[in-house]
């Protein structure tokens, strides 16, 4: 069994393209901070916790080393929404010569609907468009680039474009339907009475 799957790639290529505010902030103390000491542990709860009911999957084989050496790359940086104190989300930004990738942006399923992605997504692009600055040796940012699929939450495409990203590319392809695997082993997929929303 499998089910048709449209992946939307999008881009800025100017830091101009950035609309920051486009929407309130959170109505609660919510702060971000770079994680920037290397935790494998910690981005692993991060990817697992954020991905779990919308099928992220590709880094749960990981082994320790192999996250590890991931995030000592020069131009990986990771950046953490915090709700009172507590891990919200985070968005993974990964350089590549003069592109910087969102390769990972959520929210954990209990702070969604809080209004903290949007302010999330306009923190973290901006530090993809600083990024060199913290990273002598790496050339200046020229795009920043996600992509976003029709697994993802149903505002994901749409936050993008309200923070100015553009869509490039579209492609549909077809994939096993198999469940998510939850935010840890044997947790399952939530619930639907589960809190849901951007």
């Amino acid at each position: 069994m499998s089910i048709s799957v449209t992946t939307w790639y999008l881009e800025q290529t100017s830091r101009a393209d950035l609309s920051p505010t486009s929407g309130p902030a959170p109505d609660r103390d919510v702060r971000i901070l770079r994680s920037e000491v290397p935790s494998p542990e910690f981005s692993r709860f991060l990817y697992t916790a954020v991905g779990g009911d919308i099928t992220w999957t590709d880094r749960l084989a990981w082994p320790y080393a192999q996250w590890a050496a991931h995030l000592g790359r020069p131009g990986v940086e990771t950046w953490v929404a915090h709700d009172r104190g507590t891990p919200a989300g985070f968005i993974e930004l990964v350089a590549e010569g003069g592109s910087v990738e969102i390769a990972y942006f959520g929210l954990l399923p209990g702070f969604r609907g809080r209004r903290i992605g949007g302010y999330l997504l306009a923190y973290g692009t901006e530090r993809a468009w600083d990024l060199a600055e913290r990273w002598p040796g790496l050339p200046p940012t020229e795009r920043v680039w996600v992509h976003t699929c029709s697994l993802d939450g149903p505002h994901a495409k749409a936050n993008y474009e309200r923070r100015g990203f553009r869509v490039y590319e579209t492609t549909v392809t077809e994939e096993p339907d198999a469940p998510a695997p939850g935010p840890w082993p044997g947790a399952g997929p939530l619930t639907a009475d589960a809190p849901a929303g951007e």
